[in-house]
């Protein structure tokens, strides 16, 4: 029996947890859903947007589901919160289309510092933001790209940075990867400037198998991996430190079409399939995700982000019985 915090969080994050869960009971029953807050909706609730009896609960469970939550703007980032209360320095972002073989990479990101790290005065006249780049959290974000490229049986490994523009905190990043490109002589590594990189990915994104960058430009890259794809609501995350694990749809919270039962839910349970390879349920992970590959394929069943007219739970439904 698997314990595993679910926070389905507001706007449309609810509407797509549901039908993830169906799902998951139906390929096995043995999880322990535990139900937690987050987000705005909490806010207006209990005065805060992460509880700390959610972040005891992800710490104590076996895993983490994410939703999606609505930003507050005088509250820090939930997300980010739990990120770094869990020590999730790893995102990892699966960039794949089932229409087009020359979009099939992966997004490494680190998840624990960079511009995300929460450090910014206000002074009056200016506001300023501190970039924090630590060769520690590099070198091990570039080992875990090359480490799962290794695993995977890719060949290639490219960086994105600016180091000459940032020559300090992007030189420290640069460094830390070819440094850790040395142990694996076996895979090929290169680097491209960040701007650069924006252009490869819409000209060029066969040449790609696995990206890692910094906290800021990797969250860029992926939203335009959506754009690839057609649709943020394809794109799934993961998120794992050393002993944790928290999974979650690369979409938000998109309030402006909560409740109306159309979002697209792949992206979410594609999440819980990368929660499930986290468990060691590859089996059970490699089902789903072929399952939603034939659906997208045959394309009997859209939601409107992919140019259909079926809803949510239309979607869910169509999962399940091909499952």
């Amino acid at each position: 029996m698997y314990k595993i915090t679910t926070i389905p969080g507001d706007g449309i994050g609810k509407e797509v947890m549901k039908p993830t869960l169906e799902i998951l009971e139906t390929i096995n029953a043995n999880f322990d859903f535990i139900y937690q807050e987050a987000g705005k909706e909490c806010y207006e609730k209990k005065g805060t947007n992460l509880p700390e009896e959610t972040i005891t609960s992800c710490k104590e469970s076996d895993s983490t589901l994410f939703g999606a939550v609505t930003s507050i703007p005088e509250q820090k980032s939930a997300i980010v919160t739990l990120r770094r209360e869990l020590d999730l320095y790893i995102n990892q972002r699966p960039i794949k289309s089932y229409t087009d073989n020359n979009i099939d990479f992966t997004i490494i990101r680190e998840n624990s510092e960079g511009l995300y790290s929460h450090l910014e005065e206000d002074y009056g006249e200016e506001a300023i933001a501190i970039r924090k780049i630590t060769y520690k959290g590099s070198e091990r974000i570039c080992n875990y790209a090359f480490e799962y490229a290794n695993k995977t049986g890719l060949k290639k490994v490219t960086a994105a940075h600016k180091a000459n523009v940032l020559p300090l905190t992007d030189g420290v990043f640069k460094k830390s990867f070819y440094k850790e490109a040395e142990k694996y002589p076996q895979i090929k590594a290169n680097d491209y400037y960040i701007d650069a990189m924006a252009m490869y990915l819409i000209t060029n994104p066969a040449q790609f198998d696995v990206i890692v960058t910094t906290n800021l430009f990797g969250d860029i890259l992926s939203d335009q991996g959506g754009g690839l794809l057609g649709s943020l609501g394809l794109i799934p995350s993961a998120n794992i430190g050393k002993d944790n694990g928290l999974f979650e749809p690369v979409h938000g919270s998109a309030p402006d079409i909560a409740g109306q039962n159309k979002a697209n839910p792949i992206a979410m349970i594609l999440s819980s399939s990368l929660m499930l390879e986290f468990l060691g349920m590859q089996k059970e992970a490699n089902t789903i995700q072929k399952t939603i590959e034939n659906v997208i394929k045959e394309g009997k069943v859209k939601t409107p982000d992919l140019g259909g007219t079926n809803n949510t739970q239309e979607m869910c439904d169509e999962i399940i019985r091909k499952l």
